[in-house]
């Protein structure tokens, strides 16, 4: 008897383990992820919007140009020496906050030598609502001590030497050699940029990817005006949250997908 039941034990301890090893291999899970990468690769590609046609570029701007034929920056200043102070200080502030301290500075301080007699506490003292004020008036009197001793007290005229000031970086360089000068830059700030992202004009990673782009795709009659253009679309429609897509000019050829037009 005893035999017998161990027998019919390991039979029954047999049986038992075989339906597990079975459910252990029927319970292995398939690769699913790997199955759908191709699908989400798929999908981003559709997504992608389709360039813009030089024709439809040429008819962005030409509309732009009919509605605002003679644009104008909204930085005051006197001279192309005020201008660039001026671009220096709208750094990280806005130009209606630049434009209310930098009245009453300009109106005594519209030269290199009168900025340097005015001195740096002063001009502190002039721009202190301006946001890193501090910073700013130091560069202010240093771009200016510059400006005289290599520059017999003018602003250059190309963008290496403009960038070569403390504070002015390429936008600065790109806005005086366009407002002062008249050459056919494109300065990017946020609005530029962000108009250049979502409408897909001219899409890119960086301020400089998007500046090569819309230099690339502007015909050459619209570029003394086009950053303005620009500029300006992106301050009063094409904002930053709720953009006015029922107003703006070029809704129907704009790419963003999520425009309420």
């Amino acid at each position: 008897m005893a035999k017998i039941i161990r027998s019919q034990r390991a039979s029954t301890s047999s049986v038992r383990s075989a339906p597990k090893k079975k459910a252990a291999k029927a319970a292995k899970p398939l690769p699913k992820r790997a199955a759908k990468k191709p699908a989400t690769k798929a999908a981003k590609k559709v997504a992608k919007p389709k360039p813009w046609t030089a024709e439809q570029v040429y008819e962005a701007f030409d509309r732009f140009r009919k509605a605002n034929p003679e644009p104008k920056g909204e930085l005051e200043h006197l001279n192309p020496y005020t201008l660039l102070v001026a671009v220096v200080l709208s750094a990280q502030a806005t130009d209606a906050g630049v434009n209310k301290a930098t009245r009453a500075l300009f109106a005594i301080a519209d030269t290199p030598e009168k900025m340097l007699e005015l001195g740096e506490d002063r001009v502190r003292d002039y721009i202190k609502t301006i946001g890193l004020y501090r910073n700013k008036a130091r560069n202010v009197i240093a771009l200016s001590e510059k400006l005289i001793a290599e520059f017999g007290s003018e602003v250059p005229r190309t963008r290496a030497e403009i960038e070569s000031l403390p504070g002015a970086g390429r936008k600065t360089a790109n806005v005086v050699l366009n407002m002062a000068f008249g050459e056919h830059t494109m300065a990017v700030d946020t609005h530029v940029f962000r108009v250049g992202n979502r409408t897909g004009l001219a899409p890119g990673k960086t301020p400089l990817e998007v500046e090569l782009g819309l230099e690339k795709v502007i015909p050459t009659e619209f570029m003394l005006h086009a950053h303005h253009w620009l500029i300006l679309h992106g301050r009063y429609t094409c904002l930053a949250r709720n953009p006015r897509c029922d107003v703006c000019l070029i809704n129907d050829l704009c790419r963003w997908p999520e425009k309420t037009v």
